[in-house]
């Protein structure tokens, strides 16, 4: 134990966890500032982003320091508390937008579906790794989907259905490194692709139309499809280098909607270009590279397996959110990691990230 606690971090993961909240601070000021009424300040909702920073950064690296197995014994309360959270949300949950996603708290509002991801990662590194024995067959495969499927069907039912779409890659991720049949993750994705119109058909109004919108922008164009047809002005009106910051027209005039959180990085492109865009995507890919390294040294099948649902979930909100901004993808409301206004998500991602520097100091020893 004494060479985990002495083993040094990935400096270069940290730095770049660093680099995205440094970007994080920087754009949601940007993308909520008022000058008539916080004229040479930053905006509330900056303040409380360089706050929720501040605590997840000391959040990740209390999660270095801790005992890693000490984490994964606790993990199925975790779970299981995360869980009654998400069911509490029915009862006394905030609704925003027609949808029951936060629970409120006096002044601070607390979105469980984002903290599942973690727990989830957690409980499923304990069940695949103690029944690693087991590895490749039927039971372990089932097991794990047992476990999937509570979290998933609750968060579809906020409805979040994109939160509830990144639990799949993370377990299907998890359950390919630990050496799960593959056959079975095959099976269970022609089943899905085969009930597509069965699913199609229990889908939210709202969910239908941005799928259709997606397909044709211009089928709405100021209803469904206006932010995706904003965010594209945004990003492509950027050109090389940008308009500079804080000078961005689509953010700055409010012609973007929900530019703070889900379309932060349309914010980015407009007003650092296509350099400062790349700029970003670099320490992403930093992260996940790093993140690869260190699961390709991990010893054993826990460590292996938190490295891989961290990394994938990483990697997969980094991917969908850039998509739909600049319009590959369905708009699914997944927040970019750490940039991205909001308390829950940005601390749910550095948590991620404290996981990820706490594997690299045991495989550093």
């Amino acid at each position: 134990m004494r060479s985990i606690r002495n083993g040094k971090v990935d400096k270069v993961l940290l730095f770049a966890v660093l680099c995205i909240s440094l970007f994080g601070i920087l754009f949601v000021h940007s993308a909520t500032y008022d000058p008539i009424n916080y004229p040479g300040q930053l905006s509330p909702l900056a303040v409380k982003q360089c706050i929720w920073i501040l605590t997840g950064l000391l959040i990740m690296l209390l999660v270095t320091k801790i005992d890693f197995f000490k984490i994964l014994n606790i993990s199925v309360v975790l779970y299981i508390l995360n869980l009654l959270l998400l069911v509490l949300l029915f009862t006394i949950g905030g609704e925003r937008f027609g949808a029951r996603r936060w629970l409120i708290l006096g002044p601070i509002s607390l979105q469980p579906s984002e903290f599942v991801k973690i727990t989830f990662i957690l409980v499923l590194a304990a069940f695949l790794g103690e029944r690693r024995e087991r590895g490749g067959s039927f039971s372990n495969f089932f097991g794990a989907l047992f476990i999937a499927f509570p979290a998933m069907a609750l968060i579809f039912l906020q409805p979040d259905l994109g939160t509830a779409l990144v639990l799949i890659p993370i377990l299907f991720s998890m359950l390919f490194i630990c050496g799960e049949n593959i056959k079975y993750m095959l099976a269970v994705i022609i089943a899905g692709l085969s009930a597509l119109p069965v699913l199609w058909n229990i889908l939210r109004d709202y969910q239908k139309t941005r799928l259709m919108v997606f397909l044709n922008p211009n089928l709405d164009p100021l209803g469904a499809g206006y932010t995706i047809i904003q965010s594209k002005i945004a990003i492509g009106s950027g050109g090389l280098f940008g308009k500079g910051w804080m000078n961005g027209t689509q953010s700055y005039l409010k012609f973007l909607p929900e530019r703070h959180t889900d379309f932060i990085f349309s914010v980015i492109g407009e007003e650092l270009g296509f350099i400062g865009a790349i700029g970003l995507v670099a320490c992403y890919a930093l992260i996940f590279i790093r993140g690869v390294r260190i699961l390709y040294k991990s010893t054993n099948i826990y460590e292996r397996a938190i490295a891989a649902g961290v990394i994938t979930l990483i990697a997969f909100q980094v991917f969908v959110n850039l998509s739909m901004t600049i319009g590959i993808m369905p708009v699914v409301g997944l927040p970019l990691p750490v940039i991205s206004y909001g308390g829950s998500g940005t601390i749910t991602a550095l948590i991620g990230m404290g996981l990820l520097l706490n594997i690299s100091k045991r495989t550093s020893r």
